[in-house]
């Protein structure tokens, strides 16, 4: 026992970690299609918001301040979407709870 040999025996062998990406960056979940039309909802709410902070002096600003809401929120559920799908976060998360999200 002293020679240490009764733990080599049921000591099990390390195991290496799987090689990962910088970030975990992956496109597997989000290919074809589908990924080029998420970059552009994201470009075109970002776009939204710019375009909505150009704006000086308004009338009627009720309508204008729904808008900014709206491509604000637009545009960080879109990038929400991007982080969760094409990084190790979807694995992180679970499926089930992406898909419920």
């Amino acid at each position: 026992m002293e020679n240490g040999g009764v733990y080599n025996k049921t000591t099990e062998p390390e195991v290496k970690a799987p090689g990962r990406r910088p970030f975990g960056f992956t496109l597997r979940r989000l290919w074809g299609w589908r990924l080029p039309v998420k970059v552009v909802q994201a470009i075109f709410s970002l776009v939204a918001v710019v375009c909505e902070e150009i704006v000086d002096d308004c009338s009627f600003c009720g309508g204008l301040y729904f808008f900014e809401f709206i491509s604000c929120s637009a545009f960080l559920l879109s990038l929400l979407i991007l982080c969760a799908y094409c990084t190790d976060l979807y694995e992180s998360l679970g499926e089930d709870k992406v898909q419920k999200m």
